[in-house]
């Protein structure tokens, strides 16, 4: 299978940007990308950031559930 990346972006409108470029470089370079889909993929980007504590939360619920769908084979 050929490396597909799902860029999942939490946090603020700065993360958004941040997560905008990556995707066009990573396009750039031929790289297949997608934004926060439910496709299957088998490398996740979590992009976030550690300032406000909901956000902190989120991130972490959101590794989680991504490790758990890796454990079954969903991503």
């Amino acid at each position: 299978m050929k490396n597909k990346i799902n860029i999942i972006t939490s946090g603020c409108s700065k993360n958004l940007v941040d997560s905008e470029v990556l995707m066009g470089q990573l396009e750039a370079n031929d790289i297949s990308v997608t934004h926060q889909s439910d496709e299957k993929s088998n490398i996740i980007v979590i992009n976030t950031c550690g300032f406000i504590e909901d956000a902190k939360q989120e991130s972490i619920d959101t590794i989680f559930h991504y490790v758990e769908a890796k454990k079954k084979r969903n991503y």
